[in-house]
């Protein structure tokens, strides 16, 4: 059999009834959306067409306005006394649990959560809270302010946090305390590192998620390229797969990166294979590609 006998329809995924987010308008490289209460004005490479309100629109509505100031970096342009520096917002998970993640105003742009990613965190809370693992075991890779780590733990996994930054998992820290969640194992590490050292121990995961950069530092200087790197990275985590119950995501956010590119990846994998692209819809109309997907999944 060939990778196509494994292959479902391509998706199109976007999250859907999240009453503390919207994109409202996106643009000329740029995107507006509602975060709470606190509107924001951000940076968006691939935002490549007109948007549908006026920019005098967009800056009437938003408190505050990032202004890069490298390729890597700038300022939060305040434009309303009532902008916030720090907020909280909360997701329903499937069932109605929430989880709260605390957002901020950082010099690389971000404010703490990728909202197309919470369609992940819909499929990983359903996905472990139908396992027939006792104690399912997850892993989050690349976790950054961990939204899928939170969802994991809500659903009753035994959850482990891996990015190279300490404010970040830090910042998860925090996340688990305002989601009224406990017990969540923290990891300060370089990803690649990590995984290899789980093969040694023989440790297994009944479910993983990896949402890798493009390009990024481990704690120790280690370099990551995607391009260069994701090939090695998931040959080895799929050995990290509980071989009776499993579900593996791999998400990437690149400029030209094909959600091909993951089927070839994932060709070895003698199982169902789901692919297809994360967007955003805007509320003034238009669509917001940020990324595509893979899923593996086993059932017991």
């Amino acid at each position: 059999m060939t990778t196509a006998d494994y292959l479902c329809p391509m998706q199109l995924l976007s999250p859907a009834n999240w009453k503390d987010y919207e994109l409202l308008d996106s643009g000329n490289f740029e995107k507006l959306e509602r975060f709470g209460k606190q509107i924001t004005i951000r940076p968006e490479p691939q935002a490549v067409w007109s948007p549908v309100l006026p920019m005098k629109e967009w800056e009437k509505l938003a408190h505050v306005r990032f202004v890069p100031k490298s390729s890597s970096a700038g300022d939060w342009e305040k434009l309303k006394r009532d902008a916030l520096g720090r907020w909280t917002i909360s997701y329903g998970l499937p069932d109605g649990k929430a989880i709260t993640l605390r957002l901020g105003l950082t010099s690389f742009k971000h404010v703490g959560v990728f909202p197309e990613q919470a369609v992940n965190w819909d499929f990983i809370y359903s996905s472990i809270r139908e396992m027939k693992t006792s104690k399912p075991k997850f892993l989050n890779l690349f976790a950054y302010t961990g939204g899928a780590t939170l969802a994991a733990r809500a659903a009753g996994a035994e959850a482990t946090h891996v990015d190279s930054i300490k404010q970040v998992v830090t910042w998860a820290n925090e996340n688990m305390q305002l989601s009224n969640l406990d017990n969540i194992r923290w990891m300060v590490d370089d990803a690649l590192k990590f995984v290899k050292k789980e093969q040694r121990r023989g440790n297994f995961y009944n479910g993983i998620i990896l949402d890798p950069p493009a390009y990024g530092h481990g704690p120790n200087g280690e370099k990551w390229k995607l391009e260069d790197n994701i090939n090695e990275m998931v040959h080895s985590v799929v050995q990290l797969l509980d071989p009776n119950e499993h579900f593996l995501i791999l998400n990437a956010y690149s400029l030209g990166f094909s959600a091909m590119i993951l089927e070839n990846l994932f060709r070895e994998q003698k199982q169902s294979l789901e692919t297809g692209e994360l967007y955003l819809k805007a509320k003034h109309d238009g669509v917001l590609p940020l990324g595509v997907f893979g899923r593996l999944k086993k059932r017991a």
